[in-house]
């Protein structure tokens, strides 16, 4: 099986996010936490457009525009001429709903990570099985990059790359739409992870066991050392 990986670079780019504020932002982040802190629980009635925009001292388009991106997240139910009613995220809501709850407790991470752990290990048993021999290489590439980290930023980014290619490389396009809603949780917010990479000496061997095993099409053996690993940084977690 072909290892010439030569060609394949991974580099993070950290650059300092522009902070880029508008009304409809900062109304949106009001009701939003009017909603997810339980002011507005489900079934209830928000008041109405234009009482809003007064109350916040908006316009209505601004208001309209919140309204918009609260329905698309499946928070609110719009209807024209009819109230503006609350809905349960917990049933109507997608993995982003993991994302705006991220400060509002350690359960909603603990559900996250179990989630983390089982995915990471059937994916990495049918990466053994399906991965392209370029794959293979690029797991390998990118346990050494873990390895080789200096701080935990960059560790953290490395973690992301290995875990994505190896999801990448199982061939399950479900498994990589969850990833995609991950990412939107983990990277905004990568300082918060810290915990994920606080053992290196411990963890960086599992990155090169769990792609060895991919390599050699040992899907057993995947699964058992990225279940480990996932299972270390879940413990560091929730610490």
């Amino acid at each position: 099986m072909g290892d010439n990986c030569s060609e394949h670079q991974y580099t993070c780019w950290i650059l300092d996010p522009i902070v880029h504020r508008s009304v409809p932002d900062d109304v949106f982040d009001r009701l939003l936490e009017a909603i997810m802190g339980g002011r507005y629980r489900a079934g209830d009635r928000l008041p109405s457009q234009r009482a809003l925009a007064a109350d916040l001292g908006v316009n209505m388009a601004s208001v309209r525009e919140a309204l918009g991106r609260l329905e698309q997240l499946r928070l609110v139910d719009v209807r024209h001429g009819s109230a503006t009613r609350v809905l349960d995220w917990r049933r109507s809501g997608g993995l982003e709903s993991l994302a705006l709850q991220h400060g509002t407790g350690e359960p909603l991470l603990g559900d996250l990570f179990e989630a983390r752990r089982l995915l990471l290990g059937e994916a990495a048993r049918l990466a053994a099985r399906r991965r392209s021999d370029e794959q293979a290489a690029a797991l390998l590439e990118l346990a050494h990059v873990v390895a080789d980290a200096t701080d935990s930023e960059s560790a953290l980014f490395a973690d992301w790359e290995f875990m994505a290619a190896l999801v990448e490389a199982a061939g399950n396009l479900a498994f990589q739409l969850i990833m995609n809603s991950v990412r939107e949780l983990y990277l905004p917010r990568v300082e918060a992870f810290a915990g994920l990479v606080s053992d290196p000496q411990q963890l960086a061997p599992l990155y090169l066991r769990a792609a060895e095993a991919v390599r050699a099409c040992d899907g057993e053996q995947a699964a058992e050392v990225i279940a480990q690993l996932a299972a270390l940084q879940e413990a560091a977690m929730a610490r």
